[in-house]
C-alpha cells in the first residue's frame, strides 16, 4: 500500500512535476509477467526515478548497507527501503551474496520485476564500469527476459555525497528485452555468466552513451580512497571485447550481433 501510495499521489507526481523526466522505450517493459530491469548507477535516486516511471512494481536488489544505516538519516533511509519492498543485497560475495540473489529469484518466480544494478555500485565519475555476474546468474537460472535501462543524467541531480538533489531534467531510455535462450543448461559455467553481463553491459554502453571501464567501480573507489595503488595501465575499453584486458570467447555466436561472447578478466 505505502508503495503505491508515494507512487501515484505523492513523491511520483512531485518528482514529474519538478524533474520532468523524459522515457524512451517504456514499451520495451513487460506488461506482466517476469523480467530483470538492468540498469547503469549513477545516483541514489536512480532507485525513485526508474520505478516512479515504471507503470508496474519494480522491486531492487539494493546494497544492504542502505538498510544498516545508523542516526536519523540511517534509519529513515533503511525505513523507506522497507516500506517500497526493496531486498538487502550482501555483496561480499560467497553464500551471503547468493542468498540474496535467492530474494531476487523468488521476485521473478512471482511473475515481477526485478531491478538490479550491474556495477554493484554507483559509478564516481559518471563513466559505465565492468559488471559483477549476478545479473547473469538471475537471467540464466530463471530464464526471463532482460531489459536494459539507461538513466541519464541523474549523477548531476545528486552527485555521490550531496543530500539535497539538484533540480534538473532527467531521461529514462529502456532498451530491447534481451534473451539468453543458447545459453540454459551451462548457468553454472563462468565464462557463460561472464559473456551474459558483458552483452548487458555493451547494450547500457550503447544506450546510455557512456564511456565504459573494464575494470570494477568498487575497485576505482578503493583506489580513489587511497586504499590500493594505481593500476599499471588503462582499463578502458568495450565491454564487447572485454576492454584492453579482455578476451573474446571464440565460435559460439553470442555477441550482441552474434559474433562471439566476451570473457573479461574475473
Amino acid at each position: 500500500m505505502f508503495y503505491w501510495v508515494m507512487k501515484r499521489i505523492f513523491l511520483g507526481p512531485l518528482l514529474k512535476l519538478l524533474f520532468r523526466p523524459w522515457v524512451k522505450g517504456l514499451d520495451n517493459v513487460p506488461h506482466d509477467g517476469p523480467a530483470i530491469l538492468a540498469s547503469n548507477h549513477l545516483s541514489f535516486s536512480d532507485s525513485i526515478f526508474m520505478p516512479v516511471m515504471v507503470p508496474r512494481r519494480v522491486s531492487f536488489l539494493a546494497k544492504s548497507e542502505y538498510f544498516t544505516g545508523t542516526g536519523l538519516k540511517g534509519r529513515l533511509t533503511a525505513l523507506f527501503f522497507r516500506l517500497t519492498n526493496q531486498l538487502p543485497m550482501d555483496r561480499s560475495g560467497g553464500a551471503a551474496s547468493e542468498l540474496s540473489l535467492q530474494a531476487g529469484r523468488d521476485v521473478l518466480a512471482d511473475g515481477g520485476l526485478l531491478g538490479i544494478y550491474p556495477e554493484g555500485t554507483r559509478s564516481p565519475d559518471a563513466r559505465l564500469y565492468r559488471g559483477k555476474v549476478g545479473v547473469a546468474k538471475l537471467a540464466l537460472q530463471t530464464r526471463v527476459p532482460v531489459v536494459p535501462v539507461a538513466m541519464i543524467g541523474t549523477e548531476k541531480v545528486q552527485p555521490i555525497g550531496k543530500r539535497l538533489p539538484n533540480i534538473r531534467r532527467i531521461g529514462i531510455i529502456f532498451g530491447q528485452p534481451m534473451g539468453f535462450s543458447r545459453y540454459y543448461g551451462q548457468e553454472e559455467d563462468h565464462s557463460v555468466q561472464r559473456a551474459v553481463t558483458d552483452e548487458i553491459m555493451y547494450e547500457l554502453m550503447r544506450l546510455s552513451g557512456q564511456e565504459y571501464v573494464d575494470e570494477y567501480a568498487a575497485v576505482v573507489k578503493q583506489r580513489l580512497a587511497g586504499q590500493l595503488p594505481e593500476p599499471a595501465g588503462g582499463s578502458e575499453g568495450n565491454p564487447r571485447d572485454g576492454g584492453e584486458k579482455g578476451r573474446r570467447l571464440p565460435g559460439n555466436g553470442s555477441g550482441p550481433d552474434g559474433d562471439g561472447a566476451v570473457a573479461g578478466k574475473v
